[in-house]
Order: C-alpha cells, then sequence, then structure tokens
C-alpha cells in the first residue's frame, strides 16, 4: 500500500513536475529537475505516510507473535486518532523530497554527462551508469531522513521523545 501510493505518485509526477518547473525544456539545468523530483516526492509522501506509520509499526513491534495490519491500524487509530497517521510527516515530506530529487535530477543529469561526454548510446550500460550514479547520491543525501522519521514514527503514544523535527535532528 505504501509503495502504491507513496512510489507511483513520485515517480509518475516526476514529468508533469517538470512542465511546472521548466525541467522539461532542452537545456534545463539541474536545478529545475531537482526542485521537480522534490515536488513529485513530496506529494508522494503525503499521501504515502499513513501506510509508511503502519510499516514502520508493523516492523519495529517486539514478539513471537506477528501481529497484522488491522492491530497497528485500529491501535494507532484508537490512541491517536488520525493525527496518529501524520506521525513524522515532516521527515517523511523532507526525506521524500531530497530523495526523489536527488534520484531523479542526478539521474537525467548523469545520463545527459554519459551521453555526450563519455560517448554512451541509449541503452543498458547508459541506463546503468546513469542510475548507479543516481543511487549513490540518494543513498548519501537521504540516509540522515530515514533515521529520523523512523525514530519519530517509532515513539511511542504515551512518552514523547522528541518534540518534533528538529528536536530529533539534534
Amino acid at each position: 500500500m505504501r509503495e502504491a501510493s507513496y512510489t507511483s505518485l513520485r515517480l509518475g509526477l516526476y514529468e508533469p513536475m517538470k512542465g511546472v518547473t521548466g525541467a522539461d525544456k532542452p537545456n534545463a539545468g539541474f536545478l529545475s529537475k531537482f526542485l521537480a523530483g522534490a515536488l513529485a516526492g513530496g506529494i508522494g509522501s503525503v499521501a504515502g505516510n499513513p501506510f509508511d506509520v503502519l510499516k514502520t509499526r508493523m516492523m519495529a513491534s517486539e514478539g513471537a507473535e506477528s501481529l497484522g495490519l488491522g492491530h497497528f491500524a485500529s491501535d494507532i487509530m484508537k490512541n491517536q486518532g488520525m493525527a496518529g497517521f501524520y506521525k513524522g510527516i515532516e521527515a517523511n515530506v523532507a526525506r521524500a523530497m531530497i530523495l526523489n530529487a536527488t534520484k531523479m535530477s542526478c539521474y537525467d543529469t548523469c545520463k545527459i554527462f554519459c551521453k555526450s561526454n563519455l560517448g554512451l548510446k541509449d541503452g543498458i550500460p547508459l541506463q546503468f551508469m546513469s542510475a548507479f550514479s543516481a543511487g549513490f547520491f540518494m543513498t548519501i543525501t537521504v540516509s540522515p531522513f530515514d533515521l529520523i522519521r523512523t525514530r519519530l514514527m517509532n515513539q511511542p503514544s504515551d512518552v514523547k521523545l522528541y518534540n518534533g523535527f528538529g528536536d530529533c535532528f539534534m
């Protein structure tokens, strides 16, 4: 459910957002592509946050008994209401914006670079080089946000360990 909402939107909205930011022009710069990726990632993250909270809670649950999705959804709703499904939203949106912006803009930029400077033609070698480079830069930029959002989403409802994104970051 997380991938169906978050990933489909962040990937599907990249091209339309390129039109919004002017990144669809032939000589578009890195920043306009970065902004298009950030917008698409942010929108996708808002839609996927409830499922991200559920996934994170399920992954962090302890005990031999595997509790299902329904257990965690009803627990969140009972103890925190709808707001509980948007716990960690600031970190999640920031993470998604940085992840998607870095991934998509680096992929586009690396692809153009490899075509013009390394002479690679469209095909698997070009796609591999571009995707590998984008994945490398994405991992570096998104790791701190992954840690923050996981800590915020796993924060117990009865104990406040962090007062939001900034506090958790510090």
